[in-house]
């Protein structure tokens, strides 16, 4: 079941391993039969708070969608959202919301809350997006919206290729729409919208967490853009993130003795860890890199190259062997490039442990509400884009996949950073279609959907999915205490520790003076060291030997 090693009994590898215990062996621990599931009915109740929180949606969708595509057009890349937080936080405000801002240090995060007492229900809110992934909206041919000309190497802008600005939108949508039910028919709740930055480099949440930032929650409702539109409680991968930079002494490339390339060491860290891949990487292991400055011309040797590793496993444990595997070959790939190594941690979360209860109550919500409503001209967007792609023109789904258990094998995939929230507080994970089967994450052809119809249907239907849940939560103890009772349940024996080293400092940008002043932040933040040691090359050339006499 645990893809690890034959043989072993699943009591062993839960002793062995207690997160894979907690996430991928606690079914088969309570007498879970995958093969005769059938997911409940009748969990979510109709309610009239429900109904004011779903009416608010439709009626106001034209607002989510608005913030939706402004969050588009600004493609922000992680960690420098400020003009997508602002937005995102002005919209709460609007609506009653006290916002906090800058937690943990990171200054285009936030807290907004509503309320007070009762059940404390937090939503997940994202906004950034990722590099060279532009696109034109409702184009179904890669046609990139900013394009960058360079006669030796052009670029492309920044674009919303995981859906990040649907995502963000819904879930403010179903926190002001619950805050209008429980106003209006006198329920006591508080509720939390956490602005995360960095999320696609996996920042954000786990120096929020670490921080405290997420403490005293009951429960948190989050979903992320998919091809299909289902609720789950399946884990995903724990990640490490680290960059490895190689330090030389730069040179002519037409009379390179002497030089020391840091782009050599940064190719034989490469090549080393390709190495690693079928000997020393497990069934749900991964790893995989960007060299970020590997120079500027052939005819300078480099003298600084970096490369940026993110390392995934099926646990934190299995995640630290593999990344130790990487710093050795990183150590080595110094040595033999006669470089110096510079190795900086920058970030790290655990797999996502799922709660059974709390998908099987938004299963229930998402069955009633039904699939997002794309019209014929998304339908035809989707197919021209799986065709551009080269994958069947199957259109987007038209129905709520049931819940169903998850695999009997992790074998690796995505990192979420709301894994280390899902450890501190019982979660509800829900999947919505934004972007057509056959089209990957991260991927030109999302962007495309992201900002118009396909995107849009996607965020209402979400947030209408969290609304419902949340609204069951509030109005149903009971459900509330069961997704509690898992939780613990889950959780025993296994004590969440967070990977970020102590003192660790998060990568981090300088604001514009402009949005410090909107948010009232001062920078540096407390604690934070600005501006950071700078990286620089200083290493003496090469030493050839003693100095020979000409040939003649």
């Amino acid at each position: 079941m645990f893809g690890l090693s034959a043989g072993a009994t699943t009591a062993a590898m839960m002793a062995a391993d207690p997160v894979l215990g907690a996430t991928l062996g606690y079914d088969e621990r309570t007498g879970f039969d995958p093969v005769t599931y059938r997911a409940p009915t009748g969990l979510a109740k109709a309610d009239p708070a429900k109904d004011t929180a779903l009416g608010w949606i439709t009626a106001n969708s034209a607002a989510l969608i608005r913030l939706s595509d402004r969050i588009w057009e600004l493609a922000e890349l992680s960690l420098r959202e400020w003009e997508s937080s602002l937005a995102t936080a002005d919209l709460l405000r609007q609506h009653g919301f006290r916002i906090q801002w800058g937690v943990a240090g990171l200054p285009a995060a936030f807290v907004a809350t509503y309320g007070s007492g009762g059940p404390v229900l937090g939503f997940n809110a994202e906004y950034d997006a990722l590099p060279g992934l532009s696109q034109k909206r409702n184009v179904g041919r890669h046609d990139p919206l900013v394009y960058n000309y360079d006669a030796y190497g052009p670029t492309v802008g920044p674009g919303h290729g995981d859906a990040h600005n649907t995502l963000g939108a819904a879930s403010v949508a179903a926190a002001i729409a619950v805050s209008k039910a429980i106003a209006a028919h006198g329920h006591r709740a508080t509720v939390k919208v956490f602005g995360s930055t960095g999320e696609e480099q996996l920042v954000g949440k786990p120096y929020a967490v670490k921080a405290g930032v997420y403490d005293g929650l009951d429960a948190y409702l989050d979903w992320h853009p998919l091809n299909v539109t289902t609720a789950t409680w399946n884990t995903t991968s724990a990640l490490i993130s680290a960059t490895f930079t190689f330090l030389g002494a730069a040179g002519h490339g037409g009379s390179p003795l002497g030089n020391k390339s840091g782009l050599d060491g940064a190719l034989m860290l490469a090549t080393m860890a390709e190495y690693l891949r079928e000997k020393n990487v497990g069934p749900a292991g991964r790893f995989h890199y960007a060299i970020i400055n590997g120079g500027g011309a052939p005819n300078v040797t480099p003298d600084t190259c970096s490369v940026w590793f993110f390392v995934r496993e099926g646990s934190p444990a299995r995640a630290r062997a593999l990344y130790d595997k990487i710093t050795t070959a990183a150590d080595a790939a110094a040595t033999a490039s006669q470089t110096r190594l510079l190795h900086k941690f920058h970030t790290a979360t655990w797999n996502s442990l799922g709660n059974r209860a709390g998908a099987e109550l938004a299963n229930d919500n998402m069955q009633h509400i039904g699939p997002p409503q794309f019209t014929e001209a998304d339908q035809n967007l989707a197919r021209q884009l799986q065709g551009a792609l080269g994958k069947p023109q199957i259109g987007l789904p038209t129905a709520v996949v049931p819940l169903s258990p998850p695999p009997a094998a992790f074998l690796g995939g995505p990192s979420t950073d709301s894994a280390d929230v899902s450890w501190r507080t019982p979660t509800v994970f829900i999947l919505t279609a934004a972007f057509p089967p056959g089209v990957p994450h991260h991927n030109w052809a999302v962007t495309a959907g992201a900002g118009a119809g396909i995107g849009h249907a996607a965020a209402v239907a979400s947030a209408k999915y969290l609304a419902a849940t949340a609204i069951d939560l509030i109005t149903q103890p009971d459900r509330l205490a069961a997704m509690k009772g898992e939780f613990t349940s889950r959780t025993e024996g296994t004590r969440w520790e967070s990977l970020i080293p102590d003192g660790a400092q998060p990568p981090l940008y300088e604001p514009p003076a402009s949005f410090l002043n909107a948010t009232g932040q001062p920078w540096p933040p407390p604690g934070v060291t600005w501006p950071v040691e700078r990286v620089v090359a200083e290493e003496h050339l090469g030493n050839l030997g003693p100095d020979l006499p000409p040939v003649t």
